[in-house]
């Protein structure tokens, strides 16, 4: 088992360089000049040419790459070119602050999900299974950014109980901060939800039908016994996929709901930086998401082996 865990994280590693050198290149390759984007369009050729010297712009790109990525493996994700601070720093008080908001969504989320989806699979075509698939539909079909206005208007226009954004900047903390994820959160998990949701309902019907869960309760098997022992960590299966495609989603998501309600994470970081220009907090954003997406697909696939032991012996045998 600790072995196919270190081949799937060589290959998440593996993975992520390949994302890393991928978003290098394609931000060298953009149209245009960073020195005169800094300096502006007055600028003179002579002033122009010092600012390339400045930002090493002058050096050959493998040879900026190689720093880059040094820099990288280090925790040094360079300087931004607007600020001309350290963007590590200003980065993971980003990435916290996105957290702040993934993290319950997807808590939230699949557990709601998982429950709904049961509920519905074991109920097929009954009242139970079309409220669950009801609210998997609008949830599926409302975008994001509509149910995050819905929501300002709803608790923080109209009844004014929640802060419809956030004023205090990314200098907030985490407790000033706290009262202004709790719509972001509603919204994503409403979105998040309904996917997973559709996902362990089909797959809960199609456990239920098969052999070793009809041959268990031939034998007498209580049924709580069969859906929790049996058929739930079989429909769970595909859905761990689904999972690990939602993070991907997720960081997508947080962007638009962040721009709604101005809060200071990373997706409105990201957002700020290509408004600027700034390639060096775009590669290192673009990194961050690479690599929480890469540890999603390795927590998926650990998780697979986990509860399908056929997988551990295919395996083990190739």
């Amino acid at each position: 088992m600790l072995r196919m865990i270190l081949i799937r994280l060589g290959t998440a590693v593996l993975t992520v360089l390949l994302a890393a050198t991928l978003v290098f290149l394609a931000i060298q390759a953009l149209p245009g000049d960073v020195a005169q984007q800094v300096l502006g369009q007055d600028a003179t050729p002579a002033a122009v040419e010092a600012m390339r010297e400045q930002l090493g712009l002058d050096r050959p790109v493998w040879v900026r790459y190689g720093e880059w990525l040094l820099g990288l493996v280090t925790g040094d994700f360079g300087t931004s070119l607007v600020t001309g601070e350290a963007i590590a720093p200003e980065l993971g008080i980003r990435l916290r602050n996105t957290l702040m908001i993934a993290v319950p969504t997807f808590i939230l989320g699949v557990a709601l999900a998982l429950y709904l989806g049961l509920v519905a699979g074991l109920n097929r075509d009954k009242t139970p299974d079309r409220v669950a698939s009801g609210i998997a539909l609008v949830g599926m079909s409302i975008p994001e950014f509509v149910t995050a206005t819905l929501g300002v208007l709803l608790v923080a226009v109209t009844f004014p109980i929640l802060p419809a954004v956030v004023i205090d900047g990314d200098q907030a903390s985490v407790v000033e901060l706290l009262p202004a994820t709790i719509l972001p959160i509603i919204v994503l998990t409403i979105s998040m939800t309904a996917y997973i949701l559709r996902m362990t309902r089909t797959g809960v019907i199609d456990a239920m039908a098969s052999e070793f869960v009809v041959t268990a309760e031939l034998k007498g098997v209580r049924r709580r016994d069969v859906v929790l022992r049996h058929a739930l960590p079989t429909a769970i299966l595909p859905t761990l996929n689904v999972l690990a495609i939602n993070v991907a989603w997720l960081i997508g998501g947080v962007v638009v709901v962040e721009a709604v309600f101005n809060y200071p994470g990373l997706g409105s970081y990201m957002i700020e930086a290509v408004h600027n220009r700034d390639l060096p907090v775009i590669q290192s954003v673009a990194v961050v998401t690479a690599i929480i997406y890469s540890l999603a697909n390795l927590a998926a696939d650990v998780g697979a082996m986990l509860l399908d032991p056929r997988q551990r012996t295919r395996q083990e045998a190739s």
